[in-house]
Formats: C-alpha cells, structure tokens, sequence
C-alpha cells in the first residue's frame, strides 16, 4: 500500500498514543492529527516537541460524539486511523466499569461508524488504501498458567471490566471488516512501560512512591507475572503494522520481557538506590509491602511476538534491564511533568479494591 498521508490518531495526548506520534513526526511524513478527548491520564507536554510542527494537528474530541467525528473526517481526510482512545486501567474499571463501557465499547462503535461512512466516499487507491488500526491489549486473552503463550489464535477469556470492554471493542472492528469489507488491523500488546506513563500503572507509581519514601505496595505475593514492552518500542511496531500488515489481520507485540510483579518493583528499588540513594543509606526494598490482591487479579500474561518478527521484520530495541533503566532515569530528570500530577489528592491512591459480595 502507499504509505498514507494523513493519519488520524485517536487518543494521541496518552501514554502510548503520544509516543505514536512523536514517532510519526519524527520518522515518517505523514500529517499527523490527534484527536484527543483531554480526561486526567492525557499530558498536553508529552507532545511539545511535536506542536510547533507543520504536520501536526489537534481536535479535541470525545470518540462517543458521532457529529464532531464526522467533522473531523471530512475536514482532515485521512489516509489512516490510529485507535488508541481507550480507558485503560484496570483497577479502575472494577470500581467505575461505566466509563469503560461507553469509550471502550460505545467510543470505538462510533468511531467505527465514522471511518466507513467516510471510506465509503472514497474511490480509488485512496479507497484501497485506507486503514483502521485498532490498538488493544493481550488482557482479552485471559490468565495464562506457568507455561504458554498468547497468540493471535488463542481463545478470548476477558476476566474484568477494563478487558471485557477491549474485547468487545476488538469484536466490534472485526465485525466491520467482515460485514462492511472495512480495511481493518488489529494489534494486541503486551504491558507498556517508559516516559510520560501516568503514574496510576505499577513502574511509574513505584518510582514516584519510592522517591517519596512511601510504602510500595505490591499485590498479593508478587508472584503475577507480565510481559514487559517499552512504550517506544511499541510505537515502532503499531507504525509497523499500519504501514505493513495485511488488512483483516492481528499481530501481537510482545517484549519477550516476562517478569513477576515483585521482580519489577525489586529492580526499581534497586535502581532508585543506585541513582538517587536515600539519605539514610536504606535500601528502598525496605519500603515493599504486600497487600490485599486485586479482585479477579490474572496470574500470567506472555505473548508470542513471532508472527509480527516473521511477517513484518518487527522486533524490540530494548530489553527490560535497558528499557527500565531508561525509563527510571527519565523520572528522575522530569521532576516538572510528574510532580503536578502527584498534587492531586488521589494521584498515588490505590482504588480497585471492590470485592464480589456472598451469596
């Protein structure tokens, strides 16, 4: 396909969505518009290197809100749809599921809507090469034993709120491909870390409570384990994917990174000691407390990458110990971003603590 144009990136001032485009403008010449709804998780700073840019845009924009979608559309032209507007944190879909149902779920159906009744306008290679590139989790995939891995075959077994909606999200794009011949893409990741993650997700909340001395509270034993990726690293493979994969697929991307939960928050510790020791000399392990587990909390996430290594050439830059360092390191010189953050009151407050009632 002709490498598009103009891409359309849903959910561009987050975490992952903001390195998608830094890597758009910096890598490629496409015109890049973010359209962003502005909740709490975005950061308007995670892009200023991007908005002096010519070929940056921005709309702000809620994804349920079918009549600035169509706007949008029909203003900017897109070549291309990056979906990454999504609440995503799974803690606080266990308290407030809602808000996941209608971005997650509600968000993507309308977007849905509005990309085909666009594409239906288009003719041409400009029709033929039209893509929407759905971004999504390997949480769809269930709780994994001591052994295996997540492929793109493998069954869906949602367990929470935040992962139900995904899946259901990643069946709505299916169905439009299939049904309505939309020139879809799928990707699912596995657990992104690295700059400008907000500060409710394990690594960045780690770091921050480590610097600030508090108690690192670690889930259950520690013994959950996840599949680490670097955030842009990641970036690298969504680009990948819209630019290469073939429509109707899914690629999963993976860091080849699995790490228990207590091995994750030991290595911080250990890093914070080494670049920012505390005053007294006490290891910042010392601050590890476990405490009651997440409801519903799945055991083991661990993709399989190979298809996304052998079809399209992706494979990731960093390992864990070099992405970690990276990612710790950049805390701790960006002191500015992450303290007005943590000033909201319930910044580095646990939520996600509601449990099934008996009977």
């Amino acid at each position: 396909m002709p490498m598009p144009q103009t891409i359309l990136v849903t959910g561009g001032a987050g975490f992952i969505g903001s390195a998608v485009v830094r890597l758009l403008i910096a890598e490629t010449e496409a015109r890049v518009v973010n359209l962003d709804a502005l909740t709490y998780a975005a950061s308007g700073t995670a892009l200023a290197e991007v908005e002096g840019s010519p070929r940056y845009a921005f709309e702000q924009a809620d994804i349920r809100d079918a009549d600035r979608l169509t706007g949008i559309f029909a203003r900017h032209r897109p070549d291309a749809v990056m979906h990454l507007a999504a609440e995503s944190h799974v803690d606080r879909s266990i308290d407030g599921p809602e808000d996941f149902i209608q971005t997650n779920v509600v968000g993507t159906f309308r977007l849905l809507q509005a990309a085909r009744a666009y594409w239906e306008t288009l003719e041409g290679e400009a029709r033929a090469g039209f893509r929407f590139h759905h971004v999504s989790t390997d949480e769809v995939f269930g709780s994994l034993g001591a052994d295996g891995f997540f492929t793109e075959d493998t069954a869906y077994d949602p367990r929470s709120p935040y992962s139900a909606s995904k899946a259901a999200s990643d069946h709505l794009v299916r169905a439009w491909g299939e049904t309505y011949g939309l020139p879809v893409l799928l990707s699912n990741c596995s657990n992104n870390y690295g700059p400008f993650h907000f500060p409710e997700k394990l690594i960045p909340l780690m770091i921050l409570k480590g610097l600030r001395g508090e108690r690192l509270p670690v889930y259950g034993d520690g013994s959950n384990v996840r599949d680490w990726l670097f955030v842009e690293d990641h970036a690298r493979a969504l680009w990948t994917v819209l630019s290469q994969g073939v429509p109707g697929a899914s690629y999963n991307v993976g860091g080849h990174n699995e790490k228990t939960n207590l091995e994750v928050v030991q290595t911080i510790c250990d890093l914070l000691d080494r670049f920012s020791p505390r005053a007294d000399g006490v290891s910042r392990r010392s601050q590890i407390t476990f405490v009651a587990d997440r409801p519903g909390h799945d055991q083991r996430y661990a993709i399989d990458p190979g298809k996304i290594d052998r079809e399209l050439g992706w494979t990731p830059r960093e390992t864990f110990e070099s992405g970690i360092e990276k990612t710790v390191r950049w805390y701790l010189d960006n002191a500015a971003w992450w303290q007005p953050i943590i000033q909201r009151q319930d910044a580095l407050a646990r939520v996600g603590t509601t449990t099934r009632k008996a009977g």
